[in-house]
C-alpha cells in the first residue's frame, strides 16, 4: 500500500473542501484532497447551481405570458446541464492538480487518529479537514421502498415535464422547486406536515405562501404523511385523517442529514451526533487533528456557511492563530418570488433576547420609488435594532437576497447604523430599502424628541 505523508488532508471536494485546499495549497502547504464522487460536491451538482438554473428559466417561461410546453421544460434543463458544465472546469480535479493539491479519487476513511485510506492509499496527516457535506434525507414512510421518488441530488435527471408534482416538505427546497415546475406548466402539490417556511419570519412567510398559492400552487399544511402508494405516473400520498394526494412525480424535500456513514470516524476518535461531526467554536472535534465545516458540521447547511468555515480554519491551521467561527452573521435566502431573505436574529428572537431594548422598523416596498416603477410593490423590509447596531433583518420582496448585503456587512462588522444611514445611493434603486429603514430607527430618536425640537428653538434665536 503506498503511503502518502502530507500537512492537510481534506475529505470533500465540495464547496468547502475545495476553498480549504486552493487556500492552503497556496500558502504553501503540502494539501491530499480526496472526493468519492463529483467535485464540486453538492452544491454545484445538485444544489444552488442546477437549481437557480432552473428557476432562472422558470422565470422567463413566466414573463413570455404564454402556455408553457414540454420543449419549455427540456429546454430548461439542458440550461440547468449546461450552466453545471460551465462551472465545472473552476472545481476540476485538472485545476486543483495544476495548483498544486494532490487529489484522490475515491471514498477516504479512517485507520486512527492520524491515518485515513482510499482506495489503497495511505494518508498520514498533521490536520484533517471532513467537508463531505449532506444528503437528503428519507424519512422512513410506509411504502416508501415501494414507488418512485426524487430528492434535490435526482430531481435534475428529468427529461420530461411532470403532469403533476407530488412535493413532501414545505422548505427552502421544496418551494423552490415547486414554483419552477409550476412556471414550466406542472401541476404541483405542497405537503408540509407541520408550517410551511416555519422557520422564516411569520409576517414575511406569509406573503411567500400567497404568492406560491397564487401562481396555483396547492399548499397543504399540518399533514403528516403516513403511507404512499401506486406506480410511476399514479402515486398516492395519505396523510394522517385518511385524506390522499394524487400525482405523477413525487420529490422528497424534508431536509438533509450530514454525511458520514463512510467515514469510520469512531477510529479516529471522533465523536459525531444526529447533526454531524461535534465540533467546538473552533471547528475542532474531539480530535484535535480533525476538523469538520460547512454542512457535515451541523452548524448551518449553506454554500456560503461552508466558505467562511474555510477561512476560519485556514488560519488556524496554517498559521496557529486561535479562530473561532460566528453564527449570528450568516444570512439564508429562499429564491422563491418573491424572495425572502434573513440575517440575525429574527423578531421575536430579538424581543427575548433584548426586550425593552429593542426597537423593530419596518419598511414597505411600497414606499420605494424603484419598486412603484417595476410595479414590485409586495413586501417589506424589518429591521431590529438594540443600541444604534442591527441584530437582525428580515427582507421579503424583489431581490431580497441582494439586498440583504449591507446588513451582512454592517452585522458581520459589528458596524453601527449609521454607517448605512450615511451613505449615498443612487436614485432611484431597491436598494434604498435598506437606507430607509435605517433612517427610520434615527428618525424616532430626531423627530419624536423633546429635548431635540428645544435645542433646535434655542439655535434659531442666536443664529445670525
Amino acid at each position: 500500500m503506498t503511503t502518502i505523508t502530507t500537512d492537510i488532508c481534506v475529505i470533500g471536494g465540495g464547496s468547502g473542501g475545495l476553498s480549504v485546499a486552493a487556500g492552503a495549497v497556496q500558502m504553501g502547504a503540502r494539501v491530499v484532497l480526496i472526493e468519492g464522487h463529483k467535485m464540486g460536491g453538492d452544491c454545484l451538482n445538485y444544489g444552488c447551481v442546477p437549481s437557480k438554473a432552473l428557476l432562472a428559466k422558470a422565470r422567463e417561461a413566466k414573463a413570455r405570458g404564454t402556455k408553457p410546453t414540454p420543449d419549455d421544460f427540456a429546454a430548461a434543463m439542458a440550461h440547468v446541464k449546461a450552466t453545471i458544465a460551465t462551472i465545472e472546469p473552476h472545481d476540476s480535479v485538472e485545476r486543483f492538480e495544476g495548483l498544486g493539491v494532490q487529489v484522490l479519487q475515491g471514498y477516504g476513511r479512517f485507520t486512527g487518529q492520524d491515518t485515513v485510506e482510499a482506495n489503497g492509499t495511505k494518508i498520514k496527516a498533521r490536520r484533517f479537514v471532513i467537508a463531505t457535506g449532506s444528503t437528503a434525507f428519507v424519512p422512513p414512510i410506509e411504502g416508501i421502498d415501494q414507488v418512485p421518488y426524487m430528492t434535490n441530488e435526482t430531481v435534475f435527471d428529468q427529461q420530461a415535464r411532470p403532469g403533476h408534482l407530488v412535493v413532501i416538505g414545505g422548505g427552502p427546497i421544496g418551494l423552490e422547486m415547486a414554483l419552477a415546475h409550476r412556471r414550466l406548466g406542472s401541476e404541483v402539490t405542497v405537503i408540509e406536515g407541520a408550517k410551511a417556511m416555519g422557520r422564516d419570519d411569520p409576517d414575511a412567510a406569509a406573503i411567500v405562501l400567497a404568492s406560491l398559492r397564487a401562481e396555483g400552487i396547492d399548499i397543504v399544511e399540518g399533514a403528516q404523511v403516513e403511507k404512499l402508494s401506486g406506480r410511476a405516473g399514479a402515486i398516492e400520498v395519505q396523510v394522517k385523517g385518511g385524506t390522499i394526494f394524487t400525482g405523477t412525480h413525487l420529490l422528497i424535500a424534508v431536509g438533509r442529514k450530514p454525511s458520514i456513514d463512510k467515514l469510520d470516524l469512531d477510529r479516529a476518535g471522533v465523536t459525531t451526533d444526529r447533526a454531524g461531526v461535534k465540533v467546538g467554536a473552533d471547528l475542532r472535534s474531539t480530535n484535535k487533528r480533525v476538523y469538520a465545516i460547512g454542512d457535515v458540521a451541523g452548524k448551518g447547511q449553506f454554500t456560503h456557511v461552508a466558505g467562511y468555515h474555510a477561512g476560519v480554519i485556514i488560519r488556524s491551521m496554517l498559521f496557529g492563530l486561535p479562530a473561532k467561527a460566528r453564527t449570528d452573521h450568516i444570512p439564508h435566502v429562499t429564491y422563491t418570488d418573491p424572495e425572502l431573505a434573513h440575517i440575525g436574529l429574527s423578531e421575536a428572537e430579538a424581543r427575548k433576547a433584548f426586550g425593552a431594548r429593542l426597537s423593530v422598523h419596518k419598511i414597505g416596498y411600497d414606499q420605494i420609488d424603484r419598486a412603484q416603477a417595476e410595479g414590485a410593490t409586495t413586501g417589506f423590509l424589518k429591521l431590529m435594532v438594540v443600541g444604534g447596531r442591527p441584530v437582525g433583518c428580515t427582507i421579503v420582496g424583489r431581490q431580497a437576497g441582494e439586498l440583504i448585503a449591507p446588513y451582512a456587512l454592517a452585522i458581520a462588522n459589528k458596524m453601527k447604523l449609521s454607517a448605512i444611514a450615511n451613505t449615498v445611493l443612487p436614485y432611484p434603486t431597491l436598494a434604498e430599502i435598506g437606507k430607509r429603514g435605517a433612517g427610520a430607527y434615527f428618525s424616532g430618536k430626531l423627530f419624536d424628541n423633546a429635548n431635540v425640537k428645544r435645542v433646535v428653538r434655542l439655535v434659531q434665536k442666536w443664529l445670525p
